[in-house]
């Protein structure tokens, strides 16, 4: 208890008579100033983001129709056209099970970082609180901070695919990557600090460029792309191995469709030769404290980005499907990025696909720079419960700032030192990065099947202003944990049957997995258990 005794004294004294009646962005307004009370922490971050502005932040983030035009790549060599569609509709409707679901808890404990070590901490049995709290914890600092090395990847290697394009000459070298990745790893955390308070009026400008990016893009392909048949596109299913078409189509589909909507965040397990996704997920909830009226905010904006966002990837989608031409060419582009192929085969400019893919580029940067600003919320939550070494050094927000600059300098560090391993081998730096999908789906399903256990027990909730009710809420919580058990298990599978299945394309997520998970809880038996006490110690303290 001395831990606790000495974090609350430090940076988390009680606020009981720190509620004012005015609203501003400094403390938000009457409902965000008593969440904060009722966790016991302290506002040291700056409310900016309203209701338009968080939902482009979310939109941005998750950036599912660009995702889709790289990631759909991996669903035509395992289920073909066929299998990539359905599939597709069938994630994205278990996806707004699951961040309905998530939105719920959202709306009950509205704080940073990855809600679901706090959320866990407050509704898993008290026996079981501070360990599994501590668990999820590590697994959403580890799938983050990839995300954001791997991010940076995205948008660098997609500008390599136009020089490569644009110069017949250019060698594609592992290294110019890595110094793009780094390059823009240091523009992410420009903007989150120097710009951090112009944060929210970029991420609105760059939602229209997100929104007419999408249309103009969708209507160049529809215009001047020969179409395929119905038959082809609906009914045309490929098996490259696997002796079960639906199997094809699940390991295929469900990677590549899971990418741009768990955050899209998960689908690090396109680790294969065109394993380009992006991180892009739920980092709507990351910065709940820095969301004026966050309670009642923050689980709308999740559940209509995922909508919205889900809407404009299966469309965009069905697009492609259409207009792809000839797929095996398409997947053997020396740009590495078949939608950049396509943009090339069906204008036949440089200049409109160099103008194309820049939208892509763009929006590819923009989700990069937020996936910091949630990635970096999150390590300075965990870090402010004690449950990272130097965490009082990480946690620390100076004075004036009002940002972590600690925790974004830790996390440009990590995603930095990630990068360079892709200098020696892009399958090991694909095997680190894409182990988002696994821990954070993980942690998904251990928040999720606490609140499952809490309404099958009859006990109580804590109050919601997205309250789904007690049947609906615990169907799609029902729903939501067998979705999320089925990605989970698929995200593991190698990505190709034998004998096409190789050392160097081996999906070994699995095994860095397992020495991360055994690393965490040999940290915890040895010292994590000593200082860590968990979010719901604090909440305790004004019961």
């Amino acid at each position: 208890m001395q831990a606790l005794e000495k974090n609350i004294t430090v940076s988390q004294a009680p606020t009981q008579d720190g509620i004012v009646s005015t609203h501003s962005p400094r403390t938000g307004n009457l409902a965000d100033q008593q969440g904060m009370q009722r966790m016991n922490k302290k506002q040291e971050t700056r409310r900016d983001f309203k209701n338009v502005t968080m939902l482009a932040f979310s939109m941005i983030l998750m950036c599912s129709w660009e995702g889709v035009l790289s990631t759909s790549a991996i669903a035509f060599g395992n289920g073909g056209r066929a299998g990539a569609l359905y599939t597709n509709l069938a994630v994205w409707l278990g996806f707004i099970a699951v961040y309905a679901s998530l939105g719920e808890l959202g709306s009950m404990m509205p704080t940073s970082g990855d809600n679901q070590y706090h959320w866990v901490s407050e509704l898993a049995p008290k026996r079981w609180q501070k360990f599994l709290s501590y668990v999820v914890g590590w697994l959403g600092v580890l799938g983050w901070q990839t995300g954001i090395a791997f991010s940076g990847y995205l948008t660098g290697t997609q500008i390599q695919g136009l020089l490569v394009l644009n110069y017949p000459g250019y060698v594609f070298e592992r290294w110019h990557g890595t110094l793009l990745i780094i390059a823009m790893l240091s523009f992410a955390v420009f903007f989150n600090t120097v710009l951090a308070h112009r944060l929210p009026l970029v991420e609105g400008l760059i939602l229209f460029i997100h929104v007419f990016g999408f249309i103009g893009i969708f209507a160049t392909l529809l215009a001047l792309s020969p179409k395929a048949s119905h038959q082809a596109v609906w009914n045309t299913f490929y098996d490259p191995g696997w002796n079960n078409a639906g199997l094809s189509a699940l390991i295929g589909g469900l990677v590549a469709a899971t990418a741009p909507l768990l955050g899209a965040d998960a689908a690090g397990k396109c680790a294969y030769h065109l394993s380009r996704y992006a991180l892009l997920t739920r980092e709507k909830a990351h910065m709940a404290e820095e969301l004026q009226d966050a309670a009642y905010t923050l689980p709308r904006v999740m559940t209509l980005a995922t909508f919205a966002n889900g809407l404009m990837a299966f469309v965009m989608l069905i697009a492609i499907c259409y207009c792809i031409g000839d797929i095996e060419a398409v997947l053997s582009t020396p740009t590495g990025y078949p939608f950049i192929q396509i943009f090339y085969n069906i204008t036949g400019s440089l200049a409109a696909t160099n103008a194309m893919t820049a939208f892509i580029i763009i929006l590819s940067a923009s989700s990069c720079i937020t996936i910091m600003a949630g990635s970096s919320r999150q390590l300075f939550a965990f870090a402010r419960d004690d449950g990272l070494p130097f965490s009082k050094w990480v946690a620390r927000v100076r004075p004036g700032l009002d940002v972590p600059v600690n925790a974004i300098l830790v996390s440009f560090a990590f995603a930095a030192c990630i990068s360079l391993v892709n200098i020696g081998s892009t399958a090991a730096f694909n095997s680190i990065t894409s182990l988002g999908t696994g821990t954070l789906t993980i942690s998904y399903i251990i928040c999720l099947s606490c609140m499952i256990w809490l309404r099958i027990a009859g006990k109580p909730l804590l109050p919601s202003r997205f309250d789904l009710g007690r049947s609906l809420g615990l169907a799609l919580n029902v729903v939501a944990v067998g979705f999320l058990v089925l990605v989970f298990v698929i995200a593991f599978f190698p990505p190709v049957p034998e004998p096409l299945l190789t050392v160097v394309s081996m999906n070994w997520s699995i095994l860095i997995f397992g020495v991360v998970v055994v690393f965490a809880m040999l940290y915890y038996l040895l010292w994590g258990r000593k200082v860590y006490v968990g979010p719901v110690e604090y909440v305790r303290v004004l019961e």
